[in-house]
């Protein structure tokens, strides 16, 4: 019996116990598999309660069975880091046809998943007010920043930071502005932030998390909106520790 059959009869509900799996007996138990089985899928979806709570809150404890139980039954762990599972869950909220009327609920648990990525990632050290002495403001055009391990930006056409926000604390309250948000999200001194970037920073940030130079950002977002400071985004950035330091274009493109 392979590791592949063994793990596609243990991950697959109502699958047959796989051939040449035996008791120390030497003898078939299909209901103790069936059992070992079951217990695989309820770890499974205690994973992600854990790790999506405020999507759980949104949906009540019934309904987030259910999805995360067909989560489970269409996706299989790919590593067996269990922290890693559940990367995908958003993705497969935004096709889950009993969440329709939530259309905001896959960008909350995008932002879950940022959050957890961001608190696992590797150590850095962030940059300081101080160390903004190292970028050459006549190279704001062949330099890029060096962002923390941690940082993650999470965009959406949804309230979605002030959703994960007011879920914080009891009782929840509504929200009120039903505007598009963009999260940043940070680990300055190995704690985590989540921070609701304003709107006119939002294309700066977003152009130097796709690799655009502090020029080349600024550009875009004095294009998408003149009210857009250069400086006060950047130290915004700075002061949220998102910063590393800075990297030579030209040296990495060698």
């Amino acid at each position: 019996m392979g590791a592949q059959a063994f793990i596609a009869a243990l991950t697959a509900a109502g699958a047959e116990m796989p051939a040449g799996l035996t008791t120390h007996r030497g003898t078939r138990d299909a209901r103790r598999f069936a059992v070992y089985r079951n217990n695989v899928h309820v770890g499974l979806v205690g994973a992600l309660e854990k790790a999506f709570p405020v999507v759980r809150q949104l949906v009540g404890d019934a309904f987030f069975q259910i999805m995360a139980r067909a989560y489970v039954a269409a996706e299989k762990p790919a590593s067996p880091v269990m922290l890693e599972y559940g990367d995908g869950f958003a993705d497969f909220v935004a096709g889950f046809a009993p969440a329709e009327g939530l259309p905001y609920l896959a960008d909350v648990a995008r932002l879950e998943v940022a959050l957890t990525q961001a608190y696992h990632a590797a150590e850095s050290d962030a940059l300081d007010r101080a160390g903004l002495a190292g970028l050459d403001p006549s190279r704001l055009d062949a330099t890029t920043l060096a962002l923390h391990p941690a940082v993650r930006l999470v965009r959406s056409a949804y309230p979605v930071g002030t959703i994960w926000s007011h879920h914080q604390q009891q009782p929840v309250r509504p929200v009120e502005r039903w505007d598009g948000e963009a999260v940043l999200v940070t680990r300055p001194d190995a704690e985590l932030h989540s921070t609701i970037l304003p709107p006119c920073d939002v294309p700066f940030v977003a152009a130097l998390w796709a690799g655009a130079s502090p020029a080349e950002a600024a550009w875009v977002a004095v294009d998408a909106d003149r009210r857009f400071a250069f400086g006060e985004a950047l130290i915004a950035l700075i002061d949220l520790g998102a910063v590393t330091g800075f990297r030579d274009r030209e040296t990495q493109d060698a």
